[in-house]
């Protein structure tokens, strides 16, 4: 898509095209489902991978287009990258780039209105953005007391075009949600839904960066900037320009094995901590959200999707942890059952459907040698896993609120896997377990 393709905000338009791409993945899944009844084991997997890539390609193609909560949603499966075949996930992982720029005029009106006068706040703004997402773009500028900044802009009508396309996403996200699972997702669009109209609010990412700043006071390893109140809103959100690492340079051989180990602990603990002792947790694992120091520090730049967690699932979680680190595979059924996570009959999930995803994580954890993320196709191993169990994950039952933590877990077992990471991920799991 050319850069200066301008955005789509007309809501018949937008209903035309989400709509139409409904109707195409539907069409294309239940013709699938239809061919897959004479094919068994293998063929039948094949299958249903050739018909997953080819509508993961539709939907990149409009969802990228349009910008907004479409391509959020996107985005947000395709995170989950340990439930898809690989090739499904290579073709989503497009909705993470960049998104097309918005025309400088544009964006330079949008600060004007939401701040008054432009010019009495920056003393200089650099036209172009440098970064894009799916409702905003990021300027650097500087302030009119020389303080250098990134300012976050919204995309235009970008609120009364989310709210539009709510209704087609709905839909859409049934249908995306049906390349990967049976079971009804009403409760995880909810969820979904709740998160993307938390994100249109700038002055809430604000509250959630001091708040985190806050928490994070005395972890020297995290870096989080500072918010320039005077320079913010609504659609407006200006930081202190903190420079950093790229993701993919921080991912490549320039930098040492051991700062990349430190790095990946880092980011582990971040969740850890966000998890299962403040129980806010910072929900979108993207590492472009993320920038990394010559020292070990991280930089964490991106604060709109942030999940409160009951206290009820972090205990959940920490008992979830502890059940598979001490070798108690038979408990595994009970702790998800505290998290929420059932047949549909209310019943555990069967130890013989728990055990292989307990010897990955025990795998994971092991304290000697440590695991090295990347080493053997995890990936590889939980999509077979995935595959295997396909007819009976139809049976299971899970609450909203686990969407959002465990695609952030999920994401980040891809960071880590870039980063080729290696630490002490088993003694890291089991303190901050303890300590919920």
């Amino acid at each position: 898509m050319p850069a200066d393709k301008p955005l789509t905000t007309s809501a018949l338009l937008r209903s035309l095209k989400l709509g139409g791409l409904v109707g195409r993945v539907g069409i294309s899944l239940a013709a699938d489902r239809l061919l897959e009844l004479g094919r068994t084991g293998e063929a039948r997997r094949e299958r249903r991978s050739e018909s997953l890539v080819r509508n993961a390609r539709r939907v990149v193609e409009t969802l990228g287009e349009l910008k907004g909560a479409a391509m959020k949603v996107g985005q947000m499966l395709s995170l989950h990258e340990g439930l898809l075949p690989p090739e499904v996930a290579a073709v989503l992982r497009a909705l993470q780039k960049e998104a097309p720029r918005v025309p400088p005029e544009v964006m330079h009106d949008e600060v004007d209105g939401a701040l008054g006068d432009i010019d009495a706040v920056f003393a200089s703004m650099e036209p172009e953005g440098f970064a894009a997402a799916s409702i905003g773009q990021v300027h650097r500028a500087t302030l009119r007391d020389g303080r250098r900044v990134a300012v976050k802009i919204q995309y235009p009508l970008i609120d009364h075009i989310v709210k539009a396309d709510l209704g087609n996403l709905r839909r859409l996200f049934k249908a995306l949600f049906a390349l990967i699972s049976d079971a009804d997702v009403e409760s995880v669009w909810e969820e979904v839904r709740d998160r993307l109209l938390e994100e249109l609010d700038y002055t809430v990412e604000a509250d959630n960066m001091r708040r985190m700043a806050k928490l994070h006071a005395k972890v020297p390893e995290l870096v989080i900037p500072g918010v320039i109140d005077e320079a913010s809103a609504k659609t407006v959100l200006t930081m202190e320009y903190v420079e950093g690492i790229p993701a993919d340079e921080a991912c490549s051989d320039r930098h040492p094995q051991h700062l990349r180990d430190r790095w990946g602990q880092v980011l582990l603990e971040f969740q850890l901590r966000g998890l299962l002792r403040h129980r806010l947790l910072h929900a979108d694992p993207n590492l472009a959200n993320f920038a990394f120091l010559p020292d070990g520090r991280v930089i964490v730049y991106d604060f709109g999707c942030m999940k409160r967690v009951p206290a009820k699932i972090a205990r959940g979680y920490a008992a979830l942890f502890l059940a598979v680190l001490e070798g108690r595979k038979a408990d595994v059924g009970q702790a998800l059952l505290g998290l929420g996570v059932s047949l549909a009959d209310g019943s555990p999930l069967p130890q013989d459907l728990t055990d292989p995803y307990a010897d990955v994580f025990a795998d994971i954890t092991r304290a000697d040698p440590p695991y090295t993320f990347g080493e053997n196709e995890l990936y590889q191993r939980l999509v077979e896993l995935g595959m295997a169990n396909w007819t009976r994950a139809t049976d299971i039952r899970f609450p909203r609120d686990l969407v959002f933590i465990d695609r952030s877990f999920a994401g980040h077992i891809g960071n880590l896997s870039r980063l080729r990471a290696t630490g002490p991920w088993r003694a890291l799991i089991q303190r901050y377990a303890r300590s919920a």
